[in-house]
């Protein structure tokens, strides 16, 4: 599997990237993994507009899946014809929200274009890639990812707080792709967000291969980011991903 970053800043874009994506290819198929906002523009520097397979929303936060609507207007007024519908998994009422975000009725909202579909925990095939979704830590309904695919594997939290369904989610991948929203201070709030320190121990308790920061809030200290996390007590190789960073599992 080849994974690209197409945008990690948390909660809004910032200078350098745009809001959550990430690409996943594998044998001439391409999924994305959430489609924040910004992400659109640079997503085609690394993929042809029309050659996605499948997006899955983590959650239905902006940051995680606004930029369907610009998707929406690329793919239903292409210059030679509206493109065939693509599947996009969401928690429930994603048909619903993504058609109020663009200020379209609901029926028939977005659903020339994309093919929605609920997610709810559990396993499932899409292309080659064998998905695993389990519910996270956070206000709204939101899902973790597992990809799976020709022996390798790849976790992902989305958003969440601590929880355990993320080291299940994670157990032995090879990589983990794991928000890190907050740096340590007193009277954070539960059941949002984790400290870099909370995702190397996430990544410790799952014994994955390799963890890569995610989520990157823009005010926040890179360097502090990265050291918190590498004090937590894993021991394999950490980074913060950046925007067009990719990866080979």
């Amino acid at each position: 599997m080849r994974i690209t970053v197409i945008g990690c800043s948390g909660s809004f874009p910032g200078p350098d990237s745009p809001a959550s994506c990430y690409l996943v290819e594998a044998g001439g198929f391409a999924l994305l993994l959430d489609l924040g906002n910004g992400a659109l523009g640079p997503l085609q520097r690394h993929i042809g507009l029309y050659d996605i397979g499948t997006i899955l929303f983590s959650h239905l936060h902006a940051d995680h899946c606004l930029d369907l609507c610009g998707y929406w207007v690329a793919r239903r007024y292409a210059p030679d014809g509206p493109k065939p519908r693509i599947p996009v998994y969401g928690p429930g009422g994603v048909a619903a929200r993504m058609a109020r975000a663009y200020d379209l009725d609901p029926e028939p909202g977005m659903s020339e274009a994309f093919e929605f579909r609920t997610l709810h925990a559990g396993t499932f095939d899409v292309g080659p890639f064998t998905v695993t979704a389990a519910p996270m830590s956070h206000p709204v309904e939101a899902y973790g990812f597992r990809v799976e695919h020709d022996g390798a594997a790849i976790a992902y939290s989305g958003d969440t707080g601590e929880c355990d369904e993320l080291v299940d989610l994670a157990r032995g991948a090879d990589l983990l792709l794991a928000e890190a929203s907050f740096l340590d201070r007193p009277d954070l709030p539960a059941e949002l967000h984790l400290t870099a320190r909370q995702a190397g121990e996430h990544a410790a308790r799952a014994d994955a291969g390799r963890l890569v920061l995610t989520h990157l809030v823009p005010w926040n200290d890179p360097a502090r980011t990265l050291a918190e996390a590498k004090a937590s007590g894993y021991h394999g190789h950490i980074e913060l991903a950046y925007q067009g960073a990719v990866y080979e599992v």
